[in-house]
Formats: C-alpha cells, structure tokens, sequence
C-alpha cells in the first residue's frame, strides 16, 4: 500500500515537497558518507580531465535517496540532468531520441532500470561502452547496420532490485554503490534541515523522536515532518515540543520504532497464521491482501535491517524479537530460539 504514511516509495503528495528539500550538492547531502567520499574523488577527477563521469549504478530500498543523488551529481559536474524511467522507454526509438539529444558530459538518469526491456538494453550496450548507437535500416537481405556517434554523457541508474540487472548491464556501471538505511543522528540532521526550510520550530527532542521512528529513511522522515507540523499548527501552537510530536505520531499510528497498522498485520500473520513461519512470499501476499512485490520492496527491508524478519530459503520467519514485540515467547527452532 504505497500510501502508507510510512511506505518508503514516492506518493503524490511527496512530489511538491521533495524538489525543495533536496540537497543540491554533496556537501549538503547528509549520511551515505562512503558513497559521498567516493563519488567527491570520482567527479573532481572527470572534471579535472574534462571527461564524462563513469556510469554509475545505485541500488538499494526506496526513499533512501538515489534519485537526490543522481541530481547532485549532474549540479557537482555542472551539467543538465534528462530523466525518465525503465517503464517508459518501450521502443528503440525513444531511447534513441533520448540519447541523441543529450549534450557533452550531460547525466541521463534512468530509474527502475532494471524494467528495461531486453531490446532496449542491447541498445544501451554500444551507447554506453564507445558512445555510439548502432541503427538497423532496413529489413532482410537489404538490411544493413549505421553508426550514430554520440557526445560522451554518463547514466546513473537507480534500482531497488539490482539482483533483477542482467550482467552485461551491470558489467557496464564504473561505479556501483549500495544506498543502506540512514543511522538515527543522520535522520535527525535531515529533519532539522527539512524543518529549517519548512520554516517549523522544531524541538531538539521532538527531532530526535521523529528521526527513531523513520525507518531509517529521510522520505519517511519528511513525510513524518510535515503531518507533524499540520498537528502542530492545529492543536497547538505551531512548535512541535516532543509532547506535540508524540501524540501527532500516535494519531497517525506510528509506533516507536516506526511500524504503522500493515507492519503489525504483517508480523502477526507470520505468527499467528503460519506458526512463525517459514512462510512462502505469495501465501504471505494472499494473507494480507498484498503484492508479493509490495512486501519485498516496502515492507521486507526494514523489518529485516532491524531484526524482526527473516528471509530464509523455505520462506519468512518472524524472529525472537517479533514475537518478544507482541509479549509473546517464540518457539524453538531447531534446537534454538529464533
């Protein structure tokens, strides 16, 4: 369910938000310190040389940050960005009207790429590896092979499955980063950040109690922020004190550690309808009327970064710590508990 209040993935609602609280160069962008180092290194280096950066693949759960990321690499190397989507590039064509439209140096950013269709990525090959596209005129025994050259440009590409990546596409990526969930102090820097250009007082604690219960995620974190702030400006007097943040979150349902309703219902079918599990993805699905997708991309990650979930090859079993959660004691399991 995608309008969860804390579902990872881009709603409606975020989108007349999130372009203006963005960071917009890498000093600005908080956490991911590995990736930000790395990429600091990369891009001083391509604009030393006046080179188009290597692509760049970035990978990992929703609302952690890759497409901020791909904007502030276009911003660092000082060139425009062209995005668009895996699903939305269905024929030849528009990838080749894309490509030949980008200029010197220039970032195409691509997300969900792994959604290309396989005769749009035999494409992307040439393109990508000696910046070229190789046309087919023709058809038949009269058909024949023109190269189009094109100016150097870099993709970055964005993914929350790079398992589903064919290895030539993958092969072709310079540079390949992982985004993981953002530590407790790096949400609450974000959210002091967001708050500051939200023009919201903003409670040192009240910070910190919305930063615990983000999953781990600067869009779950802002989209906390904002209900928070209404909360505030209607019943009392626009600062969000720890008091005002507390009960704003208990009225939207959002726990201490972040879980909302559909988590709960999650656990609690593992536990209650498959004996703790091992489960199987789709009976899980069909148990709380979800898409098996749904669960692997929003629900999966966070629950298993923080050690309720387990992801086994017989299937999902809830841990020790789910069952501790809700007062209950987990069974043994193969000797020990879970």
């Amino acid at each position: 369910m995608s309008d969860r209040i804390v579902a990872p993935a881009r709603i409606e609602e975020d989108a007349q938000y999130e372009v203006g609280l963005r960071p917009r160069t890498l000093n600005d962008y908080i956490g991911q310190d590995r990736i930000r180092e790395n990429l600091h290194v990369a891009i001083a280096a391509a604009r030393n040389r006046g080179d188009a950066l290597d692509h760049a693949l970035l990978y990992g759960p929703p609302g952690l940050g890759k497409t901020t990321l791909a904007t502030v690499i276009a911003n660092e190397l000082g060139v425009s960005i062209r995005s668009t989507a895996g699903p939305v590039i269905e024929r030849p064509g528009d990838l080749a009207a894309i490509l030949t439209s980008l200029g010197e140096r220039e970032v195409l950013f691509i997300d969900e790429i792994h959604r290309l269709a396989p005769v749009i990525e035999e494409i992307l090959y040439p393109a990508m590896e000696d910046f070229e596209l190789d046309i087919v005129i023709g058809s038949g025994p009269a058909a024949r092979s023109v190269k189009v050259p094109l100016k150097p440009f870099t993709l970055v590409g964005a993914t929350t499955r790079a398992g589903l990546l064919t290895s030539p596409l993958r092969g072709r990526f310079g540079i390949v980063h992982r985004l993981d969930f953002y530590t407790e102090s790096d949400i609450e820097e974000i959210v002091r950040r967001s708050a500051r250009i939200l023009g919201v007082a903003l409670d040192d604690e009240a910070a910190r109690e919305l930063a615990r219960r983000s999953r781990g995620t600067p869009r779950v974190a802002n989209r906390l922020l904002r209900r928070v702030r209404d909360y505030a400006e209607v019943r009392a007097d626009g600062r969000i004190t720890p008091e005002v943040a507390s009960a704003a979150l208990q009225l939207l349902e959002v726990d201490a550690l972040g879980f909302d309703d559909s988590d709960r219902r999650l656990l609690r079918a593992i536990i209650d309808k498959f004996g703790g599990g091992p489960v199987g993805l789709n009976s899980l699905a069909a148990a709380i009327s979800e898409e098996p997708d749904a669960i692997e991309d929003m629900y999966e990650p966070y629950l298993i970064q923080i050690g309720f979930l387990d992801r086994t090859p017989r299937g999902r079993v809830a841990t020790a710590r789910a069952y501790a959660f809700f007062g209950l004691d987990a069974p043994a399991r193969d000797g020990r508990l879970w």
